[in-house]
């Protein structure tokens, strides 16, 4: 039995994103056309796609943070797939665009992905509580 590489349809949902949203490369500018796209879109989506729309645009989104700052799609400590980087920080780009939906420009994908090396430079806190 051949099992299917799990990164696959992360990748084709992000290239299938990045081709609608009509951005050349998954980088910076391309996190903008979403993040524009988000805010355009937002209230028209209906709860029965939401859950789709998140995980089609956190594909791009993660994909982004792959190419612009050295991450990798991970399983993160809860389970949940998203992007590590440094081998030290893990992010959920599914939350980011959920939030973002949610909330409007307060959670703004843009903003979130031009702050990661601020947040890649802070060393991770250790949780010291049981």
């Amino acid at each position: 039995m051949t099992s299917e590489n799990p990164l696959i349809p992360l990748l084709k949902a992000a290239e299938a994103v990045r081709q609608q949203l009509q951005a050349p490369a998954f980088d910076a500018a391309g996190v903008q056309r979403l993040d524009e796209f988000i805010e355009q879109q937002r209230a028209s989506i209906k709860d029965a796609e939401r859950e789709g729309v998140i995980s089609a645009l956190g594909c791009f989104l993660g994909q982004c943070m792959v190419a612009v700052y050295q991450g990798e799609w991970a399983l993160g400590p809860d389970k949940t797939t998203g992007i590590g980087i440094a081998n030290k920080h893990f992010f959920n780009p599914f939350y980011r665009v959920s939030q973002h939906l949610a909330h409007g420009q307060k959670e703004s994908v843009a903003v979130f992905f031009a702050g990661i090396p601020e947040r890649v430079a802070v060393e991770p806190r250790r949780k010291n509580w049981i």
